[in-house]
């Protein structure tokens, strides 16, 4: 948060577009989160999957940039090294691991809708409250305060209750204990408005959760448990997946929990994306009256060419050469460029002519451009069978012309 509001303060001392200064308050907010976590990394892959939503280099440049200055810096003032250290895992955990992983995905998954569930709930509590919302953040504080009289290691960052969950040295009445009060406290204080984090708080309730996971689930090294559970509810609450992953890993610089992280995190995202309209973060966004889409795909403008959709030119067009300055497309352009040349002229309908003579080949309206959707439709809608089902196998199969089979 605040190395976005340094990146969005140096925006407005510059002439820049709206997405030059969007860009530079991603760069920022990458940067803080790779100074505090040593997570350059997935700094910025948080940045692409959270803020941006979108890959172009006029804007990963920027934030990858940022993001290792900050991580270089943060070396000369505190060192290299992961935040938490943990035991070396083994590389191959079997099918009793992998299972094990999946479980932890769908528990991860169920404690993120129910986390989701209750931040909004609260929020919404706190709107019938017949007080003016000025004092809603101090309920909130109130409550937390009740939480941390209760178990004070619920407070804060919990980095040290999540350094001792990685090196299997929390007890478990204690690892109980937080789990339930830092969710309670975490959701409440949200709900009220206080200004709060989220990658720290899930990081601590995650960790706790594979605590309690640990004790039933096969043994696979201290710390195991927990730290695919953090990644895990990452994934499934911030809708994150790659960032989850990559976090973890710069975290603990664990690489052979790579594959286990990647399984319990796709389960766990997978399942908030079945339950849950949105993340908890969208959410909120979708509240203030704003659409918000987390799916990112290829413009079918971009991937079909004008000669693809132009329509032959009327008979009365050949006598009507073209003038100077005429809005023009070309057949081997795409229909994005073409779209946005429309846009900016105010041109419902563009003539195709060759780029050797000139010469009009065709013409695109508006209606020509839904082919392109129509397109994308269809082959995500119509189904069709490949192999016909009377195929006959090879002979050396058993399934020669004279085979019963």
């Amino acid at each position: 948060m605040t190395g976005g509001a340094f990146g969005s303060l140096i925006a407005q001392f510059f002439h820049l577009t709206a997405s030059e200064r969007k860009t530079l308050l991603v760069a920022g907010a990458a940067a803080g989160m790779s100074a505090t976590f040593a997570a350059p990394v997935a700094s910025v892959v948080l940045a692409v999957e959270l803020l941006l939503f979108e890959w172009k280099p006029r804007s990963r440049i920027p934030v990858a940039l940022a993001s290792v200055t900050a991580a270089v810096v943060r070396r000369h003032i505190l060192g290299t090294g992961p935040i938490f250290p943990v035991p070396a895992h083994p590389l191959f955990i079997g099918a009793d691991g992998l299972a094990g992983c999946v479980v932890v995905g769908l528990l991860a998954g169920v404690l993120s809708a129910l986390l989701t569930t209750a931040v909004y709930a609260a929020e919404d509590a706190f709107a019938h409250l017949p007080i003016h919302w000025m004092w809603w953040p101090a309920l909130g504080g109130l409550a937390i305060g009740v939480g941390g009289f209760l178990f004070p290691q619920a407070l804060g960052v919990g980095y040290d209750v999540i350094g001792g969950l990685l090196q299997d040295d929390v007890p478990l009445r204690i690892i109980a204990g937080v789990l339930i009060v830092k969710s309670a406290i975490w959701a409440v204080s949200l709900g009220s408005g206080t200004s709060g984090g989220v990658l720290a708080p899930l990081l601590m309730i995650g960790g706790t959760l594979g605590g309690l996971e640990a004790r039933a689930l096969p043994w696979e090294g201290a710390g195991f448990w927990p730290l695919v559970s953090m990644g895990a509810i990452l994934g499934g609450t911030m809708r994150s997946p790659l960032t989850a992953v990559v976090f973890a890993l710069e975290l603990t610089h664990d690489v052979n929990i790579m594959l286990p992280l990647l399984l319990a995190v796709t389960i766990a995202h997978g399942f908030t994306v079945l339950t849950l309209r949105r993340s908890i973060l969208t959410e909120k966004v979708a509240r203030r009256g704003y659409h918000l889409s987390r799916e990112y795909a290829i413009d079918p403008l971009e991937i079909v060419f004008a000669r693809e959709v132009m329509r032959a030119p009327e008979p009365s067009g050949a006598a009507n050469p073209l003038q100077p300055g005429d809005v023009v497309a070309y057949p081997d352009e795409p229909l994005r460029v073409i779209v946005y040349r429309m846009a900016e002229t105010g041109r419902t309908e563009v003539a195709v002519v060759s780029r050797t003579d000139r010469a009009v080949v065709g013409v695109i309206a508006l209606s020509d451009l839904l082919t392109a959707r129509t397109r994308i439709l269809d082959a995500e809608r119509r189904r069709e069978r490949v192999l016909g089902a009377g195929l006959r196998l090879p002979t050396m199969f058993g399934g020669g012309p004279d085979s019963n089979a």
